[in-house]
């Protein structure tokens, strides 16, 4: 009797002990993964392509901590310098906000610092809802309006604490213009960095810069010199060499990709955002490793099927986004789109964007018929 119950128990060890071995350690070990490796997502663009509304995408969501061009602050305080010298300043910035270290900004901005002096802030649902501020939930869907007038009181460091808290970092940046530049960050392993680089119509965003003039003019400055920006080839100088910068990261991206970039890296043309933003948004999603929940398949469709212009930098409102982005046709003389076409001729036929022979085919030509390949 003594020698069964002995088995019996010898018996329970065994299967408690199996137990123990097979299944403890991956739960924990899938809860640390969950904890120590967030998901870092960088979606690469220039000034007017889209790149707002597309952040949106990523900041509405409610495992994303979302940051507008962080780098902002770095060229403000080093404007005299050139991008090409500024890049390894933003890049460090960059990797510090990955990482949740916003102590970076403390070369940047005052020691009495609030978190609404933070560029764009109230653009980052993740900044508007707790624990940066306290007003509203984590998963509503906040506007850019609301946050600001509520959320802007709590402190710098309310930034830094919310930032650790979520499983996906993201960041919207146009200070890039070299993709080399980032390599460092791909072979970080403290880094699961993802790239999406946002490309849009050179023509389209060569006309909304010209309503936007007056807000690009440092950031112009800084990208091709002064002197270069003056006179009736300026606006042009500019597009060329964001146009020659497209052309290079896509290059270094998908063609001549290194072995680290692969399935990292993710080309995104705005126009086949605003033609189909749900099935854009759901494949920029499972890149990201995101679950496209039916509340953002909602606000994702709404915001894409209003009745706004999309006019105002940085207006990231509801707007009929098919119709804003080919206004180009119906409003840029045709000289000007010539003088478009000769600069960024490289960067068209690389991203699939057809050029137009003529007044008469900019008029007529279909919104399909203006991409060479799909």
């Amino acid at each position: 009797m003594v020698k069964s119950r002995r088995v019996q128990v010898l018996l329970i060890l065994v299967v408690l002990s199996f137990l123990l071995i097979h299944f403890l350690p991956c739960s924990n070990n899938a809860h640390m993964e969950e904890k120590t490796s967030p998901v870092h997502i960088l979606i690469l663009s220039s000034w007017r392509s889209g790149s707002s509304f597309t952040g949106q995408i990523f900041s509405q969501h409610p495992s994303v901590f979302y940051l507008m061009e962080p780098a902002w602050h770095v060229w403000v305080k080093m404007q005299q310098n050139s991008a090409k010298v500024l890049h390894m300043a933003v890049r460090d910035l960059v990797r510090s906000v990955f990482l949740c270290d916003m102590s970076v900004f403390d070369a940047y901005m005052s020691s009495q610092k609030k978190k609404s002096d933070l560029f764009q802030w109230e653009t980052s649902r993740a900044l508007c809802s707790p624990p940066a501020c306290d007003s509203f939930s984590r998963s509503d869907i906040i506007t850019a309006g609301n946050c600001k007038t509520i959320c802007g009181k709590y402190p710098f460091s309310k930034v830094e604490e919310a930032c650790k808290t979520y499983s996906h970092v993201a960041i919207k940046e146009v200070r890039f213009f070299d993709l080399k530049v980032l390599y460092p960050l791909l072979t970080d392993p403290s880094l699961n960095l993802k790239i999406i680089h946002l490309v849009r119509d050179p023509r389209a965003v060569f006309r909304s810069r010209e309503n936007t003039m007056a807000d690009l003019k440092r950031d112009s400055n800084i990208v091709v010199g002064s002197q270069k920006t003056k006179g009736e080839m300026g606006p042009y100088n500019t597009m060329q060499v964001i146009c020659k910068s497209h052309v290079e990261i896509y290059k270094a991206g998908s063609q001549a990709a290194p072995s680290f970039l692969k399935d990292r890296y993710l080309l995104v043309r705005y126009e086949d955002i605003v033609r189909d933003p749900l099935a854009k948004a759901a494949q920029m999603y499972r890149f990201a490793e995101l679950h496209f929940t039916p509340e953002l398949q909602k606000w994702v469709h709404n915001i894409t099927h209003g009745k706004g212009d999309g006019a105002r930098a940085f207006d990231i409102g509801s707007r009929d986004a098919l119709r804003v982005s080919e206004a180009w046709r119906r409003t840029l003389p045709f000289q000007k789109i010539e003088k478009v076409q000769n600069v960024c001729k490289d960067a068209m036929d690389l991203l699939g964007y057809r050029l137009v022979q003529s007044e008469e085919e900019q008029k007529n030509m279909s919104l399909d018929l203006l991409f060479a390949q799909n």
